[in-house]
């Protein structure tokens, strides 16, 4: 039994959010200094060549970051790397402060393994975000940002908020997300219609002086035919690569007393649907997939890969299994990969769809 395991029943007892901000604060109180850092490194971070994966322009030193939601203020992303992960996605940022929703608005599912959160944008905005990442620095491994817009934003609007984010903070970027599929936001227009994406992307495909890699994150809850108009679009704005999924709306097959919480649910439930919608995106194009949905273990993270996923993250199972995920993950998938013949991570991408 980890020690983690001992002590999440502590954790458990209080409301997860303020579980949540808890845990923040000790990951920020360790990555203060650098003998603090450099314990978690020696505690957790594990490497091997045959977990890197060239993509996106960046070498990523193992394939399972953190999702977009754990660090939304980028306020430990050097503690996170200090636990081993090879990537992190901060955000969603917006161009200003908002509050989101009213509390609670976060909710574990345990007996499902799961969580609920309705949390609708909240964050410290875009120059707050820019500043902390000027005074800390970015992480050694590849930062990902992924940009939204405000919660009272029209639809034209909407466009000027993700240029706005985009400009601020693509500097410290090794690639930028649009999140038009996020469940817990109002429902002024239809953030995925064609029209909207297409335009989205035009406004920073301008800006893009960089050439950072630009990507968008989906849902899982669309039809198939609507997966691939989708990608139809995502392959004529020369989108450079799609994060598959986001959180569902669905409820099927729930046992906790919280499953019937607005919002979008996370962890377990959703592993199989997002493995499809990777499975279905990677059978139809070579754009990059960071698969995302009930990644909690080797095998689920060797199922995403072998689906076609490139990279995965997860951010439920982090919550549910401790500072040592990224760890057990990467020997795990070292093993996988042994067993099945591969030599790297990048050999096993797809092997399912062959």
């Amino acid at each position: 039994m980890t020690l983690y395991s001992r002590l999440r029943p502590l954790a458990f007892a209080l409301p997860p959010e303020t579980a949540h901000d808890a845990g923040k604060t000790l990951l920020r109180a360790a990555q203060s200094t650098r003998p603090s850092r450099w314990a978690l490194e020696s505690a957790y971070r594990y490497e091997h060549p045959a977990l890197e994966v060239d993509c996106l322009g960046s070498t990523f030193p193992n394939p399972v970051g953190v999702a977009a939601g754990f660090d939304k203020n980028a306020e430990c992303t050097h503690a996170l790397t200090a636990l081993g992960f090879g990537f992190v996605e901060i955000g969603t940022v917006t161009p200003y402060a908002q509050t989101g929703n009213e509390r609670p608005r976060l909710f574990r599912l345990q007996e499902d393994e799961a969580m609920v959160n309705r949390m609708g944008f909240n964050g410290d905005g875009m120059d707050r975000v820019r500043k902390r990442l000027e005074a800390d620095g970015t992480p050694r491994i590849p930062l990902g940002v992924n940009v939204g817009k405000m919660n009272i934003s029209s639809e034209r609007e909407a466009i000027e908020d993700y240029r706005r984010v985009f400009t601020r903070l693509a500097p410290f970027a090794d690639y930028v997300v649009v999140n038009v599929s996020c469940p817990n936001t109002p429902d002024e227009f239809d953030e995925s219609s064609p029209e909207h994406i297409e335009a989205i992307f035009e406004t920073l495909h301008a800006e893009n002086d960089a050439d950072v890699p630009l990507l968008v994150k989906i849902g899982p809850d669309s039809p198939e035919e609507s997966v691939l108009e989708l990608l139809e679009i995502v392959e004529a704005q020369g989108v450079d690569g799609i994060v598959a999924t986001n959180t569902t709306t669905g409820r099927d097959g729930l046992h906790s007393p919280e499953r019937d919480e607005w919002g979008g649910l996370s962890g377990a439930p959703l592993r199989d649907r997002s493995t499809d919608v990777v499975r279905l995106l990677a059978s139809n194009t070579d754009v990059p997939i960071i698969g995302v949905g009930g990644v909690d273990s080797a095998e689920r993270a060797y199922e995403k890969i072998r689906a076609g996923a490139s990279l995965v993250q997860l951010y439920t199972g982090f919550v549910y299994n401790g500072p040592s995920t990224a760890q057990e993950i990467n020997r795990g998938l070292l093993e996988l990969l042994r067993e099945d013949g591969f030599s790297s991570v990048e050999d096993a991408i797809g092997a399912d769809l062959e």
